[in-house]
C-alpha cells in the first residue's frame, strides 16, 4: 500500500511579494506564484507522482495553486476537499501590515517571537499552537483516513498551517519549529507507515526557471 501525503504551499501571493502579513486575508497570486505553482504539478507530474484526493484551505491562494497542480498533472476532476482548519494562521491585528514597518513599531524582536514562536499569538489573532489546534483534528480526522486506505493525497495549503503538520510528521519540538521555512510551491513527500508513522519524506525542489 502507497501511503503517499504530498504537501504543498501555495505559490508566492501578491501580499509575499509586498511583504505584509497575510493570515486570512485573501490575495492572489503574482506570475511567479502562478509559475510556481504549475511547476510544482509538473515537476510531481515528472516524478511518477498522481493523486486520488485533494485537501486545501477555505483561502483563494491556496485553492488555485491545487487547481493549477492538478491541472498541470491531468488531475482536474479528482475529489477536492476545502476546509477553513487548512487556513492560513490568523495574523490578527498584523493582517496587512507590511513587516517593515511591524519591527518598526514593535520592535524585531516582539516580531520575530510573533511569526516564529510556538505558543505567542500577535494581539487579536492566533499562535503556531492555536494553528495547530485546528489543523491536526482536521488532519487525523479527515486526511490521514485516506492516506492509510491507500488514497495518494495531496494537501496545499499554507506555511504556519503545514508548519503545524510538518512538527508532528517530522516530530519537531517547539524550540525547532521556530526555524523552519516551508518555501512556496515546493512539494514535502511523505510515505507512511502502517502506524501512521513517517517511512519516508522527500523535498522535491529545483530552481524555478527549469523547464
Amino acid at each position: 500500500m502507497e501511503r503517499l501525503l504530498v504537501l504543498a504551499r501555495h505559490g508566492q501571493s501578491e501580499w509575499n511579494l509586498k511583504n505584509l502579513f497575510t493570515g486570512w486575508r485573501d490575495p492572489g497570486l503574482t506570475d511567479r506564484g502562478v509559475e510556481e505553482a504549475v511547476k510544482a504539478g509538473r515537476w510531481l507530474k515528472g516524478e511518477g507522482y498522481g493523486f486520488d484526493v485533494a485537501f486545501t484551505s477555505n483561502l483563494g491562494r491556496a485553492q488555485r495553486t491545487c487547481a493549477l497542480m492538478l491541472e498541470e498533472m491531468g488531475l482536474s476532476n479528482i475529489e477536492v476537499l476545502r476546509s477553513q482548519a487548512l487556513n492560513e494562521r490568523d495574523y490578527g491585528d498584523l493582517s496587512g501590515l507590511n513587516k517593515d514597518d511591524a519591527r518598526a513599531k514593535w520592535g524585531a524582536e516582539q516580531v520575530h517571537t510573533w511569526r516564529r514562536s510556538y505558543d505567542v499569538a500577535p494581539p487579536g489573532g492566533e499562535s503556531l499552537k492555536d494553528t495547530a489546534a485546528r489543523v491536526l483534528p482536521y488532519y487525523i480526522e479527515a486526511i490521514l483516513p485516506r492516506v492509510m486506505d491507500g488514497q495518494r493525497v495531496l494537501v496545499a495549503a499554507h506555511g504556519n498551517s503545514l508548519r503545524a503538520l510538518v512538527m508532528v510528521l517530522d516530530h519537531l519540538g517547539p524550540a525547532t519549529i521556530a526555524g523552519l521555512e516551508i518555501a512556496t510551491g515546493v512539494p514535502l513527500v511523505y510515505r507512511l507507515k502502517g502506524d501512521t508513522t513517517v517511512a519516508s519524506k522527500s523535498v522535491l525542489e529545483r530552481d524555478i526557471d527549469d523547464a
